[in-house]
């Protein structure tokens, strides 16, 4: 079980935690007593319902918009994450695309770019001016969000997400040597199919889905509380010794 009481009070920054895998990881921090900074892209309306949620709770909340591939906006975000919460202890690195589905012969190289962009260096930005507020603290966390395409390489046409969601695995190993001394921890989880969210809906067919359940061991799918529930483990576990690893998150398809 996870003990929540560890996440009460703590200040936690979501990023596209209002939507999909982000909105349960929110949901799920304000439930355990965690104050939160939702940021959002365009889903400003869900963004300003979990403020209201966790206000209602007694909680202290934010809702930042922000486009993260551009630097300026990233520090705007972390900036005011901790204006409005009193400090950080807690970054998820959720935001993330596969855009569109191309192979090889089809990347052009503002796609690579752009995917690349959303997916990994808008996650270096936002780390980046976090870790100087994290670092205040005797123990802090991140967690990273990657996927099994970062494991196994993704299905046809997920090229440039698969290795962007692969370099993030790597990250986040580094980030756990360079960090651990300030009293940072640093994880990624690696979720598989996980139904029910925009990403799927939109980039997964009812075909291909039935065909990857048939073939996980646990016969079904993933949904988000399953991944919020892991990042929210990764990220109470303050005095633990859990720090470069993923967990991943795929009912058996994948283990090392």
């Amino acid at each position: 079980m996870i003990n929540t009481d560890k996440l009460r009070g703590k200040n936690v920054l979501i990023t596209a935690g209002a939507q999909g895998i982000g909105e349960s990881i929110t949901r799920h921090f304000i439930d355990a007593g965690a104050n939160v900074a939702i940021h959002y892209f365009s889903s400003s309306d869900k963004a300003d319902q979990l403020k209201a949620y966790a206000l209602g709770k007694g909680q202290k909340a934010a809702a930042v918009g922000g486009d993260l591939t551009k630097e300026a906006e990233a520090n705007a975000l972390v900036a005011k994450t901790v204006e409005a919460l009193g400090g950080l202890d807690i970054v998820v690195n959720n935001a993330g695309s596969l855009v569109a589905r191309h192979e090889l012969h089809d990347i052009g190289t503002d796609f690579w770019h752009k995917v690349m962009d959303i997916n990994l260096t808008s996650m270096m930005f936002v780390t980046r001016a976090s870790a100087q507020h994290l670092a205040k603290n005797e123990n802090s966390s991140i967690v990273n969000l990657s996927s099994l395409a970062g494991r196994k390489g993704g299905h046809a046409g997920s090229l440039a997400y698969a290795t962007s969601k692969g370099a993030i695995l790597t990250f986040t190993r580094a980030l756990a040597s360079e960090l651990g001394p300030q009293g940072t921890r640093v994880n990624a989880v690696a979720p598989g199919l996980i139904l029910g969210t925009s990403f799927h809906n939109t980039h997964t067919t009812k075909e291909s889905a039935a065909k990857t359940v048939a073939g996980i061991p646990i016969q079904r799918a993933g949904n988000a509380d399953d991944v919020a529930r892991a990042v929210l483990y990764l990220a109470s576990e303050y005095d633990g010794f859990i720090t470069g690893a993923t967990l991943d998150i795929n009912g058996g398809v994948y283990n090392m």
